[in-house]
């Protein structure tokens, strides 16, 4: 299983969000940036678990946009078993 973390608290801005799930996830080039693609290969990764450090500073940041972020990756936890969502 591959564990990965992320740290809300440095994420601002929807670019820095994507960018940050990009790279932790080492998501393809063609990445659509949005939050359909992004539930899109959460639903499809192999055995992992994120550890998502102050989730609640993506509402603070993010508002809305950052609500929904974190209603897209409990979805994809739940749609996936092989995904696992940890938020602290």
């Amino acid at each position: 299983m591959r564990d990965l973390l992320l740290d809300a608290e440095t994420l601002y801005t929807r670019d820095q969000l994507h960018d940050a799930f990009a790279g932790a996830f080492g998501f393809p080039a063609g990445y659509g940036r949005n939050l359909d693609a992004l539930y899109d290969l959460l639903t499809a990764l192999p055995r992992t678990r994120l550890t998502l450090r102050h989730a609640e500073m993506l509402v603070i940041n993010l508002g809305n946009y950052g609500d929904l972020t974190l209603r897209v990756l409990a979805g994809a936890a739940a749609e996936n078993p092989g995904f696992i969502l940890i938020t602290e």
